[in-house]
Order: structure tokens, then sequence, then C-alpha cells
């Protein structure tokens, strides 16, 4: 039987129309909390996207739309979302990346991705904390990456994004650690930094490695990781969102500022 200790919790999670966000809200469902998403896609796929959560369990999901790049449209969306149903729990999960070198990378492109990685969540923050820590309980969970705590080449933007979240969240952590209690479950912010995780978006350069090394795809996916995550096995999303709803139940009132890898060892070495 399913344990659904959030029964009468809400959770918002952006980025969620696919992905490891939709594996996020999904779990949330089945942990029993009403989910509202924000995110990309196509009516189907939001539809689509909504349909599986609650078949999860959440029984009435809904969808926010907002332009994660615009401060007023974050305010808009996390207004509906309060009116609808104030978050117990926010997910950020939205991000992008662009790969290319620092004297090529578009400033265009930096604004975006800092907008949309790290300003999007300071925006839902901002909001939703207050709220929390008016009644004693709140989760705020943002989904860095191992970036946000070691470098890459080709990927500034990226790695000062998910390296701001970080700083970010630890400190909202300290401004929010003293409010509510163990009984009421406090407010938390911690940060979920995964290595490679096994989505739709990486399965081209799986492909790309499985041919060069002639193999099987488990083949393509070690020589994939091989420079990188010693574990030589990707996360699936169902796994990072595991860990998310570990981070809301009450024992872990007292797990706050922390970054988690989830990056089979990446970050060890």
């Amino acid at each position: 039987m399913q344990d659904r200790f959030l029964g009468d919790r809400t959770a918002l999670v952006t980025g969620a129309t696919s992905g490891i966000g939709l594996a996020i809200a999904q779990a949330l469902a089945a942990a029993g909390a009403r989910v509202a998403i924000s995110g990309l896609g196509s009516d189907q796929q939001i539809s689509d996207a909504l349909a599986s959560i609650d078949a999860a369990g959440a029984n009435g999901s809904k969808h926010f739309a907002a332009d994660l790049r615009d401060a007023a449209a974050i305010e808009a969306m996390m207004s509906s979302c309060a009116s609808w149903s104030q978050p117990d729990i926010l997910v950020n999960c939205a991000g992008i990346q662009h790969t290319a070198s620092l004297e090529q990378m578009p400033a265009a492109t930096w604004d975006a991705v800092l907008a949309i990685n790290l300003s999007a969540a300071f925006h839902t923050m901002r909001l939703a904390l207050p709220a929390m820590a008016a009644r004693g309980f709140g989760r705020v969970i943002n989904i860095a990456s191992v970036h946000g705590l070691v470098a890459s080449v080709n990927k500034t933007p990226y790695v000062a994004s998910k390296f701001g979240l970080v700083g970010l969240s630890k400190g909202a952590a300290l401004e929010y650690a003293g409010q509510g209690s163990r009984t009421s479950g406090g407010v938390t912010v911690n940060c979920v930094c995964p290595g490679w995780v096994e989505t739709p978006l990486i399965e081209p350069q799986v492909e790309a490695r499985q041919a060069a090394v002639g193999g099987s795809r488990d083949d393509g996916v070690r020589a994939l990781l091989a420079e990188k995550q010693p574990s030589g096995r990707m996360s699936l999303p169902a796994e990072i969102a595991e860990l998310v709803v570990w981070l809301c139940r009450p024992a872990a009132h007292n797990l706050t500022g922390a970054a988690i890898p989830v990056d089979g060892g990446w970050t060890s070495q």
C-alpha cells in the first residue's frame, strides 16, 4: 500500500511536463500530494502529463503557465497557484542549457540560462516561503546539478546558474531554519544535484558512443560516463524523485541547506 503521508499537502513543481520534473510530480502525487505543475509543451503534452500525475494519485492536478524569464509572469503564476491551493512543497526543476565556449556563448543565452535556472527559483521561493513559515511547514527542493558542485568546460552559464542555485538555497535555508518545529515539520530548503540521468534528451549521446565503441547500449552508456561518473550507471528520473519525496518527510525536518549529489561518485574524485 502506498504511503500517502502528503495527503494534506500541496506541491508546485516547475519544469514538470517531462523528464525529471514529471517524475517528481508523479512521485509526490503517489505520496498523496495535490500537485500543480508549470512547464513547456504542446496542449497534448501538458494534458498527458496531468493525466499521468492524476493516475499516480493526485486526482485533480493543474498546470499553471508562465514564462520563467519574466518576474511578473512568475508572480502571476504563484498568485494563481496560491488561489487554487497554497503550496507546502516547492520544487524548482525548470532549466535550460547551451554548450559553447565562453567566447562563443551568445549574451542572450547567458541571460536566458541565468533567468530560468536561477532567477526563477529566487522568485518562486521569495513568494512561497513566507506562507510556509507562517504554517510552520514547508519544503523547497531545488534541482541543481552536479554542475552546482563542480564545473565542466563549455557550460559556463549553466555552471554559474547551478552554483548560484546552491548558494541561494543555502542562504534561504539559514533564514528559515528556525521556523516551525519538529511537530509542525519545520521549513527546509535543499538542493538535489544529479549527475547523468537517463532521459530522452541524452539518448543521442548514448547512441553516438555506442556506435563509436561498436558495442551494446550499456557499452555506450559506460563510454559516455567513463570520464565523469565512476559508477558507470545513470540514475533514473524516478530515483531522483524518490529522494525529493523523502526530503518532504517529517524525519527530514533538520536536513536543510544541503546540496545532495546523486552522481555515482563524480564529485568524490
